[in-house]
């Protein structure tokens, strides 16, 4: 049975090593090969919104399009992060959502609070998210300290001798590594643009690989519709 994935491509439709797209043709790729990230699988989103947000740590399409898609066959799937099958045909193309810098920073807040509860970075965060406090000074505090927990936690992971405390630092440097990026994309806002997209990405992934049923979807939609925007 197919499904309805998205699929971003360069001006020109087309992907990786210039690999070219055309709408209602069905693609198949038939070798064996299992890495999600190799020659195996063509890669999609289940989702618009995750599509650009994800872009700048996939792809890194500076000016995409993205297009809806039939999918079908063999599949593999990273979370909701990516997806890879085997067989696909670009059916329509659809408009890119129109996301902000700040709305992709509050999207990496969002999901590093999903994993990340130490006092100060969830203050902080519930001060950008509020508007109470975007000042650069704050981020980069915020910032400087989930480094301080991510290094311990690998530390920690390293040293280990238990399978399951081994396990829990390493949930706990992935997590406080998306703390580190979210803060990191919000102090990245006072000068860049594509700084902060990028570090609001790196959250999402460490969020995602620290706790696996993270609902990037949902996480993106409350993003997207933040009322202090």
């Amino acid at each position: 049975m197919s499904k309805i994935r998205y699929k971003l491509t360069n001006q020109n439709m087309q992907t990786y090593n210039e690999f070219q797209w055309e709408l209602g043709k069905k693609y198949v790729i038939e070798n064996d090969e299992d890495a999600l990230c190799g020659e195996g699988f063509f890669h999609f989103y289940c989702h618009p919104l995750l599509a650009i947000l994800h872009n700048s740590i996939h792809a890194q399409l500076p000016n995409p399009r993205l297009f809806k898609a039939k999918v079908s066959g063999k599949n593999k799937t990273d979370g909701q992060l990516k997806e890879g099958w085997k067989k696909a045909t670009l059916i329509e193309e659809i408009p890119i959502p129109e996301i902000t810098i700040k709305q992709k920073i509050r999207y990496g807040i969002l999901c590093a609070l999903e994993v990340y509860n130490e006092n100060s970075f969830v203050e902080w965060a519930n001060n950008w998210l509020s508007g109470k406090d975007r000042s650069r000074a704050a981020a980069r505090a915020s910032a400087d300290a989930a480094v301080v927990v991510h290094v311990a936690a690998r530390a920690a992971d390293a040293a280990a001798y238990a399978a399951d405390a081994a396990a829990y630092a390493a949930r706990a440097a992935d997590a406080a590594l998306a703390a580190a990026y979210a803060a990191r994309a919000a102090d990245a806002a006072a000068y860049a643009a594509d700084a902060p997209a990028y570090a609001a990405a790196d959250a999402a992934l460490a969020a995602a690989r620290a706790a696996k049923n993270i609902d990037l979807i949902k996480i993106a939609e409350k993003a997207i519709n933040d009322p202090n925007q």
